[in-house]
């Protein structure tokens, strides 16, 4: 499933390395350990319940129920895709700021974060899976030179100690490195009246992250040390900044690799649009999705807008924590316990 790793690529990179730096001063792969088995288990229900419901998605599974019912279901759901459009379209603009495009006047770019994007989901799933396929072959290549060559600096010394304690557990930053886990498969139950997909390929798929989830958060640590690389707002970014590579023409190794990420979160940002129109136009069905989804860019372009600096995406991702705990455990068991419910009353009508 490519879109479902360039989802998970394009936010791994972002915050997830510094919000795991900063819960914990040692043993850091067992947050990341917590994390990868809380998103597997949550994975594997949320599919086993859309397994009860093939050729349906999510919005279909609920047709029958109250719309009162629906709503307050998809709400929740509703909020936290806008709001993680608004984060994550105003931090990256950020950071395309911080790193190389200094002088432009930052809602610019939010600008063209949001047109690319929209004008990717209005073409429609299929075209958002196309342009996956596209952005893999051209990117995943960089993306995976450059982690490759992170690796130069490193000073093995930094790994230990090992043991580690829970008390991570109560510090916010651990909660908002869930922004990481917590979109990536919710894709899944939106696509299966237009793409089936084979389970085991979505399995192997979070297999193959989980070394991009340890590697971005202990190459950074490996080369700065726990003290350094608290400190720093992007570490990884950091890291491969630092890279020196003699044999290549290019100075700056970041500026391949920030544009490999962008193109996965411009990809990420079309696939969150069209879900939220999905839900929205379910409500609304007699409204055109295309104008929808302008009214929707517009008015997140100026919520972007008006975001003074980074520390309000910060505590914005931490309130979204609440929403982001209901789209990782509450979805998937609510999928799971309507599928199993439904089995076994036909189970007790056929007997």
């Amino acid at each position: 499933m490519i879109m479902y790793v360039l989802c998970h690529l394009g936010l791994i990179f972002f915050m997830f390395p510094a919000d795991i730096i900063a819960s914990t001063e040692q043993g850091h792969w067992f947050p990341i350990l917590i994390g990868i088995i809380v998103h597997f288990v949550c994975l594997l229900t949320y599919m086993k319940g859309l397994r009860f419901f093939p050729k349906k998605d999510i919005l279909s599974i609920f047709s029958k129920s109250k719309k009162r019912v629906t709503f307050l279901f998809f709400a929740p759901v509703l909020l936290y895709l806008i709001m993680a459009i608004i984060i994550t379209v105003r931090a990256y603009a950020e950071i395309v700021t911080l790193v190389f495009l200094s002088h432009t006047p930052l809602w610019t770019i939010i600008l063209l974060l949001l047109s690319v994007s929209a004008y990717i989901s209005s073409k429609g799933i299929e075209a958002i899976l196309r342009t996956a396929f596209l952005l893999f072959i051209l990117f995943f290549p960089i993306l995976l030179f450059v982690l490759i060559m992170s690796f130069q600096n490193v000073d093995w010394r930094y790994a230990i100690p090992f043991d580690t304690d829970l008390g991570f557990i109560s510090k916010p930053a651990y909660f908002e490195s869930y922004f990481a886990f917590a979109d990536g498969f919710l894709f899944l139950g939106f696509v299966q009246p237009f793409f089936s997909y084979e389970r085991k390929y979505v399995i192997l798929s979070a297999i193959f992250l989980i070394p991009f989830f340890l590697f971005s958060v202990y190459i950074p640590i490996l080369t700065l040390g726990q003290a350094t690389a608290s400190k720093a707002f992007l570490p990884f970014v950091l890291i491969v900044d630092s890279i020196n590579i003699d044999w290549l023409m290019f100075d700056r190794v970041t500026m391949f690799f920030l544009l490999s990420l962008i193109a996965f979160i411009i990809l990420y940002l079309s696939l969150l649009m069209w879900k939220a129109i999905r839900i929205i136009n379910y409500y609304i069905p007699k409204s055109r999705p295309s104008y929808l989804l302008f009214g929707l860019s517009v008015a997140i372009f100026f919520v972007c807008f008006w975001i003074p600096d980074r520390k309000d995406v910060e505590n914005i991702l931490f309130m979204n924590s609440f929403l982001r705990s209901y789209v990782i455990i509450v979805v998937p068991l609510s999928i799971y316990y309507i599928g199993r419910r439904l089995k076994r009353k036909d189970t007790n009508e056929t007997i």
